[in-house]
């Protein structure tokens, strides 16, 4: 049986930090993945990173945080993770992130709604993609061990503790499982509910669910309102801040508010300056290539998408997934999943409440991600592997399951799909009880009628994969629908 003392899986930057925390704590992580080594990369940007750069403190940043979370906000960990945000850019910085910079050589600030200041500093519409590649340049460096084209099926477990994970090779098709001291969950967030399921799978949710965690956060789903009408192309918050302009079809600017309120709208770019085109050339080229725009030129319509999510499985400052139980004494306290940790988007730290301010996604995933890295790390030096058994019987169930939806007489993955973003789509910011309940019928009918597999084919099975994620995405539109 192979045994890792940490496993990570994920690809993007909060996996990623957490293999470097983890490296540096003295123990070299395993990081699994179903797509591979740079795939992170091609994340559409939503924003860049908010960093209190021009400011003596955090605190402007924190209440900023809060008022945009409200009362659902953990204002302990915002003000946590807000107080890092200076010390997490330096460290990428040091690492070799090029920023954008001002006159003076200070990283650029620009506006963004929510901030009180100017406060989103990076890349402009390279942020995430080069914050990737830095990140993983570290990981290498360390000699972390990176497997990917390879999907987790199942978490295994006893008595809440984390024992290992059961995998399917893609490439191969066999089933293998991994004995681990530590399992850190940093995969992407669940926003193909309302789009297409591939865009975000939410497996670390889906897993923390499937060992009977109750995720939180999951009635909060931001929506971004820089996306384009009708194809999901996400722009940067940041071009707000660089010259670019949300008008009515009158002509009257407005602010994002306008958007998120149903209000026909269109972005206009064609009053960026010259530099700031130059760091948003990928913003240029995809509206191009989508849409056979020049932003230099022509408006484009845009509306309001969910293109992230903020709930997943509740943790505490040093990422480990907890769960409401008793203590030895027979008190209900918050307990951890032994063994079990969670960052960026498959993780609800509280941070972001009821609303996301534009940078602090990905202030969190890097914040989180290390906080978890460090603390599984040591966890894994001091404790012994365990449950063997339990492995081996959960490699037997994860075979025995995919034989059944490669003979079940269940719905095609195709109409799965489409169903189920139907019904998410129905409810996403409704509040009445029967809009849930008619979305909770329909999600219990997907489940009841089942997913069939028609490729048997064991080798890059790509259909079997796509089950695997809707079954997945299944168990977190329930709860999502519940929380209604």
């Amino acid at each position: 049986m192979e045994s890792w003392d940490v496993v990570i899986l994920g690809a993007g930057p909060a996996a990623l930090r957490a293999a470097i925390a983890c490296a540096d704590s003295g123990t070299v992580p395993l990081m699994i993945d179903g797509s591979g080594v740079g795939s992170a990369s091609g994340v559409s940007p939503l924003a860049g990173l908010a960093a209190s750069i021009d400011e003596l403190d955090s605190s402007a940043h924190r209440d900023d945080t809060v008022t945009e979370g409200g009362e659902s906000t953990d204002k302990v960990a915002a003000a946590r993770i807000c107080g890092e945000s200076v010390s997490t850019l330096a460290e990428l910085e040091r690492w070799g992130l090029v920023l954008r910079r001002r006159e003076g050589g200070l990283p650029h600030a620009s506006s963004a709604p929510g901030h009180s200041v100017a406060r989103l500093t990076g890349c402009g519409d390279s942020t995430v993609r080069e914050v990737t590649r830095v990140l993983e340049e570290q990981a290498i460096k360390r000699g972390v061990h990176r497997r990917s084209d390879t999907h987790p099926i199942q978490l295994v477990s006893d008595n809440q503790q984390a024992r290992g994970v059961t995998t399917l090779n893609v490439l191969t098709g066999e089933i293998q499982s991994i004995q681990a001291k530590a399992i850190i969950l940093a995969t992407e967030g669940h926003q193909g509910l309302w789009s297409t399921p591939t865009n975000g799978p939410g497996t670390g949710s889906a897993l923390a669910l499937s060992v009977g965690i109750q995720l939180r956060g999951m009635g909060c789903t931001p929506r971004h309102p820089l996306t384009i009408r009708d194809c999901d192309l996400h722009i940067p918050l940041d071009v707000l801040g660089s010259g670019g302009r949300i008008r009515k079809e009158d002509g009257e600017d407005v602010g994002p508010e306008a958007v998120l309120e149903g209000e026909p709208c269109v972005l206009d770019l064609r009053g960026m300056d010259s530099e700031a085109e130059l760091w948003f050339s990928q913003t240029t080229s995809r509206v191009k290539e989508r849409l056979g725009l020049d932003i230099s030129r022509d408006v484009f319509p845009i509306t309001s998408g969910v293109a992230a999510t903020t709930g997943g499985a509740p943790s505490d400052e040093f990422g480990r997934v907890t769960f409401e139980g008793f203590t030895p004494e027979g008190f209900p306290g918050k307990m951890w999943f032994t063994g079990l940790y969670a960052a960026g988007r498959s993780a609800h730290s509280g941070m972001h409440g009821d609303g996301m301010l534009a940078g602090n996604l990905l202030l969190d995933d890097l914040v989180s991600g290390k906080a978890a890295g460090a603390h599984a790390a040591i966890w894994a030096q001091e404790n012994q592997f365990g449950g063997p058994s339990n492995i081996s019987e959960s490699e037997n169930s994860a075979s025995a399951h995919i034989a059944s939806l490669q003979s079940s007489d269940g719905w095609p993955v195709g109409q799965v799909a489409a169903r189920l973003v139907s019904a998410m789509r129905s409810i996403n910011g409704a509040t009445d009880d029967a809009a849930h309940a008619a979305a909770h019928a329909s999600i219990s009918e997907i489940r009841e009628a089942g997913i069939r597999v028609t490729d048997k084919s064991p080798v890059m099975n790509t259909e079997l994969i796509s089950a695997l994620q809707l079954e997945g995405l299944v168990t977190i539109a329930e709860a999502i629908a519940d929380s209604g």
